[in-house]
């Protein structure tokens, strides 16, 4: 567990240094699928004071079991999450502007060129809008929810991201790490999404065989990218 919270320090320093935080805008968890416990960044500290013995320690019920400061607000998002995609490890959370600004929009991102395709498998999906009586009943327990809902039919694992209608991007990964650098690709493709945009207003998604040309050389058994 130690070393999981040094893990999860370092992914959560990383994002103000890659600029996808202000402030105490984010957070990253990991779990141990072993013990079924989670460790996440403590709620509304700042990062320029943030210590790995910092990290807190809760169960898939969101309960702390370790640490002695409060544990992220978006806790209860977390761990419905790693309940309902078992093949994830990691989970990040930040209000980076390009991707809060589809979120914002209420708009999925479409995957309009191969550098999206290398990451995203598809459309980023922007999960729908929570009701009144979910935002007052269990507001962030409910964000995990509608993600849940939004990925229906989906490989989370294919596309290890998604936007939270008037919210925020979430991302993950095999953990804490790989999460983070999703969370990095996601920001830098909502950016050129954008921009496309903004050059063609008609601009369609990328061909299908284009798509499925780079996502599948750097996925699955087949995949040609990086060395062996």
């Amino acid at each position: 567990m130690e070393r999981l919270k040094e893990e999860v320090y370092r992914a959560n320093m990383e994002l103000p240094q890659h600029g996808l935080v202000v402030y105490t805008w984010g957070n990253v968890s990991a779990v141990d699928r072993e013990s079924g416990l989670v460790v996440i960044k403590p709620s509304g500290v700042d990062y320029a004071t943030m210590k790995p013995e910092d990290m807190v320690v809760v169960d898939l019920d969101g309960k702390v079991v370790e640490g002695t400061l409060r544990p992220s607000s978006d806790t209860p998002t977390h761990v419905e999450l790693y309940k309902a995609f078992p093949g994830i490890g990691g989970i990040v959370h930040t209000h980076s502007s390009w991707a809060t600004s589809w979120a914002q929009a209420g708009r999925g991102i479409p995957c309009y060129g191969t550098t999206h395709a290398d990451y995203f498998y598809g459309e980023i999906p922007c999960a729908r809008v929570l009701t009144k009586e979910e935002v007052e009943s269990a507001y962030e327990k409910n964000t995990g929810k509608v993600i849940i809902e939004a990925f229906e039919g989906k490989d989370p694992l294919s596309t290890p991201g998604v936007l939270c209608t008037s919210h925020g991007p979430f991302t993950w990964g095999k953990n804490a790490a790989e999460a983070v650098h999703n969370a990095v690709v996601l920001e830098e493709v909502a950016k050129m999404a954008t921009r496309t945009e903004m050059l063609n207003p008609k601009a369609e998604p990328a061909l299908s065989y284009i798509q499925d040309k780079h996502y599948f050389r750097k996925h699955g058994p087949n995949a040609t990218y990086g060395q062996k």
